[in-house]
């Protein structure tokens, strides 16, 4: 008998730790799926990055801020990034405006209307590069359709569609789908009850929306807003597509410095790039504590 429990008494405790081995095995057997994600990602985000980062600083292979001296020195360059910044900002805050207007009536009408209109912005949404720039030139350029047709009723007497108001006609027309499509699911959060409820206690419909609805939405407005300016700063095949590359912003100073054939500078386009993430990167923490505070008003 003593025999049989010696014998037992280990089997007992070896199943605890076969049940922890299998528990562990289970638990971290969904992590091998990642692990091609992980090198893909460290490949294609994080090594770029570093290589961008650590070129920024080197000059004739030293050590160097040179390259940051460049570019504040420069009224080019800050002249590049003072209007990527003012086409971003601007395009972002009307087409912000503009889908808030548009998603708010869209979720009024009915249903395969709604259906309609949510895939035929998804398809525009989409349309963007040397399709949109051409498209554009045939309707608003100097001899466009559309020109041609607002002059002879003299609604405009001059429009440039290669200048900095043409620019920001293009930029509105792809950021109002992008944010059309960030904003519609967010409008799930509104209860149609709560307008009822505020137009029984005698408020105006302006101010459900100044008082109730906008609070509510503000994280998802603010999300969108700072990827609508992301996507702003980051136009580059629309813009160089209209203008082929006469009018500066950042994102063709960077591609003239990496691909030119005779002002070939790949760490001073590294270094312009790495002050664009932190301006981003700057926006970005600014956003979130915005959305924090929010989060933390209606608690």
């Amino acid at each position: 008998m003593n025999n049989t429990v010696s014998q037992t008494a280990p089997s007992l405790r070896a199943q605890p730790l076969q049940q922890f081995r299998f528990n562990a095995l289970r638990r971290f057997k969904p992590l091998l799926f990642l692990v091609p994600f992980l090198v893909l990602f460290f490949l294609f985000q994080i090594a770029p990055v570093i290589w961008i980062i650590v070129n920024s600083f080197m000059a004739d292979q030293q050590f160097s801020l040179e390259h940051y001296q460049e570019i504040f020195a420069s009224a080019f360059i800050l002249q590049a990034f003072s209007n990527s910044l003012w086409l971003a900002f601007w395009s972002s805050a009307i087409s912000l405006c503009l889908a808030l207007f548009f998603v708010a009536s869209l979720r009024r009408v009915d249903c395969w209307v709604r259906d309609a209109v949510v895939s035929f912005t998804n398809m525009t949404a989409n349309f963007s590069g040397v399709p949109l720039a051409f498209a554009f030139i045939i309707l608003l350029g100097f001899n466009g359709a559309l020109t041609l047709l607002l002059k002879k009723f003299g609604l405009i007497d001059d429009f440039n569609l290669y200048g900095q108001w043409g620019l920001l006609t293009l930029y509105v027309y792809f950021q109002v789908p992008l944010a059309t499509l960030l904003l519609y699911p967010a409008f799930d959060a509104l209860n149609d009850d709560w307008q009822a409820a505020c137009e029984l206690l005698g408020a105006k419909k302006w101010q459900f929306w100044q008082q109730v609805a906008l609070p509510v939405l503000s994280p998802a407005i603010l999300g969108t807003f700072i990827i609508l300016i992301a996507n702003a700063i980051g136009a580059y095949a629309s813009v160089y597509a209209l203008t082929t590359g006469n009018y500066n912003v950042i994102t063709v100073r960077i591609a003239s410095l990496v691909s030119g054939d005779i002002f070939l500078e790949p760490n001073l386009a590294a270094a312009i790039s790495v002050l664009l993430m932190v301006i981003l990167a700057f926006i970005t923490v600014i956003n979130q504590t915005l959305i924090r505070r929010s989060y933390h008003d209606k608690k």
